[in-house]
């Protein structure tokens, strides 16, 4: 399968294409919602490339200190990665973890908001369905790299992996779950749950709440997805991601009942 084309000297890879085109259509939605909320739209361009910064960074960091199995086997560890930085800077052959790019984000969102005296749960709120379809878009940058996929399957919409891509003990299968296209389907899911919130019982939000659903929304889907997934980050026996999925998307619900238990009990109090 064809990773990309050339432009002169100059070869562009599909997978940061595809990446590029989430973060473009996330902006524009987070524009759109911006405006109708009369709020600045112009920070929405301008938070872009810091969110996009922060957001690769911490994407990248989340893959070069929780590599895979596979790579592990082949030497590529946390070790190597801090030998040969050249590789870890490497993201045009794959290797991003969600995880890590909501995390950088949401920290360059925040210094940002800070710094221009905004509220960061408002925009956070406005950039949570932004996020899911950003992250719908991008997953396909996983099918053109044949990476992250599932269990060996006979449906009929199993995908066929090149044998230098499958994963070590399973060479032998030719059709693998395409996760990355349920996941994507589960985040265009979670969008139109936090656009349908936001629209709908917008009077019965707290600035706050829909970055909270998403943080709810997307982690019980991962978690659930990693149960077919090959190749996932271990530490200590541990599914790396789906612990982590599941502390958050725990957290997340405890904290978004908590704060609506809260509120009544404020807006009674003199």
């Amino acid at each position: 399968m064809p990773v990309g084309f050339n432009v002169g000297p100059l070869f562009v890879h599909f997978y940061g294409l595809i990446l590029m085109s989430g973060a473009v259509a996330g902006a524009w939605l987070a524009h759109y919602r911006a405006r109708k909320k009369g709020l600045d739209t112009e920070f929405v361009w301008d938070s872009l490339t810091w969110v996009l910064i922060g957001g690769i960074i911490g994407a990248r960091l989340w893959h070069v200190f929780t590599p895979p199995p596979s790579m592990v086997a082949q030497g590529i560890t946390v070790k190597y990665y801090l030998t040969h930085p050249l590789d870890a800077l490497a993201i045009w052959r794959g290797g991003l973890g969600i995880p890590g790019a909501v995390i950088g984000g949401a920290l360059a969102l925040y210094l940002l908001c800070r710094k221009r005296g905004k509220s960061f749960a408002t925009w956070a709120d406005i950039v949570a369905p932004s996020l899911a379809l950003g992250q719908a878009i991008g997953r396909w940058g996983n099918f053109i790299n044949q990476e992250l996929y599932g269990l060996p399957t006979d449906l009929p919409w199993g995908i066929f992996i090149d044998p230098i891509n499958r994963v070590p003990g399973f060479e032998q299968f030719t059709h693998f779950h395409p996760t990355f296209f349920y996941e994507s389907i589960w985040n265009l899911a979670n969008m139109a749950l936090l656009l349908w919130l936001g629209a709908k019982h917008a009077e019965r939000l707290i600035p706050g709440d829909l970055i909270l659903v998403y943080l709810i929304g997307y982690p019980v889907g991962r978690f659930l997805l990693e149960f077919l997934r090959l190749d996932s980050a271990q530490v200590a026996g541990f599914n790396t991601n789906q612990t982590i999925m599941a502390v958050v998307a725990l957290l997340s619900a405890f904290v978004l009942l908590w704060r609506h238990k809260r509120k009544p009990k404020e807006e009674q109090s003199p």
